[in-house]
C-alpha cells in the first residue's frame, strides 16, 4: 500500500503544478465553457488516469526500463519525442518563473523583474548542486497541498452559485477537445516519469488501485478549483492568480499559507522542469554551465509575456503535440510481444 500511496501522490504531484493550484489552468481548459466544464473536469482526468494506467501496463509487460526503450516500443521516431518534451520542459519552467514573477506583482505589490530574479537565482544556485532534497521534500508536499485545497475548498463551498463568470459555450465538440488537450499535455511530462517508478508497481490490480485513486483525487481537486473560482467577483482574465484572490478575501491565514502552498509548487515545478532539460541537453559539465546560464537569462525576458498568456497560448499546443505519443500508447496492446 505505501509504494501505491507514493506512486499516487508522486504523479499528483507532477499534476499539481502552479497552473492547476492557481485555478488559471481550470478557467482556461474547464470554467469558461460554463457547466460544460464540469462535465469537461470529469473526462479529462478519468483520461489521463487512463493514460498512466496504460503506460505502467505497457511497462511492466515488457520490462522497460527508461523512455528511450519506451519510445521504441510505441513505434515513435525518437528525435520528435524527444524535441517535444524538452521544449515542453523549457517552455514549463518559463511558465513557472512568470508564475512567481506575477505572485509578487499581485500579492507584493513589487516589479515582476523583481520575482523573476529571485526565483532564477535560487534556480541557477539549485541546478548546480544537487536536487534530491527537493525532489524529497516534495513528496511530502503533495498531501499537505491536497489536505489544504479540500479543507479550503470546504470553507468555500456553496452549492447555490450560479456559474455567470463564464462563457455558454454550447460547442460541444470544442469543450471535448479542450478537456483532451489538456490530459495530453500533462502527459508529456507525466510519461518520462512513469517509466521511472513503474518498478514500484508489480501487479495490475496495484495499477487499478493507482488509476482509481489517482482519478478520484484529481477529479476531487479539479472541481474544488473549479467551485473556487466562481466566487470570483471580477474579470478573472485580469487576474493571474485566481486562487489567491480568493485566498485573500478568505482572511490573513488561508492568504498567507495558500500563498507558502503556491510559491512552493511554483519553485519546486521550476526546478523539476529546468533540471530535466539541463540533464536531457547537457552532453558534459561545460555545456551543462552554459546551458544553465542560458536558460535563466532567457526567462527574464520570456516570463515577462505573463503567466496566463502564456498559459493560454502554450499549453493547449502542447496538448495538440502530446496526442502523437498517446495514440501510440493505446495502439501498442494491439501488437504481439516480441
Amino acid at each position: 500500500m505505501k509504494n501505491i500511496l507514493n506512486v499516487t501522490f508522486i504523479i499528483i504531484g507532477v499534476i499539481l503544478g502552479a497552473g492547476f493550484a492557481s485555478g488559471k489552468e481550470i478557467y482556461i481548459f474547464f470554467n469558461q465553457y460554463g457547466k460544460l466544464g464540469i462535465i469537461g473536469i470529469i473526462i479529462s482526468f478519468t483520461f489521463l488516469g487512463a493514460i498512466i494506467y496504460q503506460v505502467i501496463k505497457i511497462t511492466n509487460k515488457y520490462e522497460i526500463n527508461n523512455y528511450e526503450e519506451l519510445l521504441e516500443k510505441i513505434g515513435t521516431k525518437n528525435s520528435i519525442i524527444k524535441a517535444i518534451i524538452n521544449i515542453f520542459l523549457l517552455i514549463s519552467f518559463y511558465i513557472m518563473i512568470a508564475g512567481f514573477s506575477a505572485y509578487v506583482e499581485q500579492e507584493m505589490k513589487l516589479p515582476k523583474i523583481l520575482g523573476s530574479l529571485l526565483i532564477i537565482i535560487l534556480c541557477y544556485l539549485i541546478f548546480t548542486k544537487n536536487i534530491n532534497g527537493i525532489i524529497k521534500a516534495n513528496t511530502i508536499l503533495v498531501p499537505i497541498l491536497v489536505i489544504f485545497i479540500i479543507i479550503f475548498g470546504i470553507k468555500n463551498i456553496n452549492i447555490n452559485y450560479e456559474i455567470k463568470n463564464t462563457i455558454e459555450n454550447r460547442n460541444y465538440i470544442k469543450f471535448i477537445i479542450s478537456a483532451i488537450l489538456y490530459a495530453s499535455y500533462n502527459s508529456i511530462t507525466l510519461v518520462p516519469m512513469i517509466v521511472t517508478i513503474r518498478k514500484l508497481v508489480k501487479t495490475n490490480k496495484q495499477n487499478k488501485i493507482i488509476f482509481l485513486i489517482l482519478t478520484i483525487i484529481t477529479i476531487l481537486l479539479a472541481l474544488i478549483i473549479y467551485n473556487l473560482l466562481l466566487k470570483i467577483d471580477i474579470d478573472i482574465n485580469k487576474i493571474e492568480l485566481p486562487t489567491i484572490y480568493i485566498a485573500n478575501k478568505s482572511g490573513t491565514i488561508y492568504k498567507y499559507i495558500y500563498g507558502i502552498i503556491i510559491l512552493v509548487s511554483i519553485f519546486t515545478t521550476a526546478i523539476s522542469d529546468g533540471y530535466g532539460f539541463l540533464q536531457n541537453n547537457a552532453k558534459n559539465n561545460k555545456q551543462y554551465k552554459i546551458l544553465n546560464i542560458f536558460i535563466c537569462i532567457s526567462s527574464i525576458f520570456i516570463s515577462n509575456i505573463g503567466f496566463s498568456k502564456l498559459l493560454n497560448i502554450l499549453y493547449p499546443l502542447f496538448g495538440v503535440l502530446g496526442l502523437i505519443q498517446i495514440y501510440r500508447i493505446f495502439a501498442i496492446p494491439l501488437e504481439k510481444k516480441r
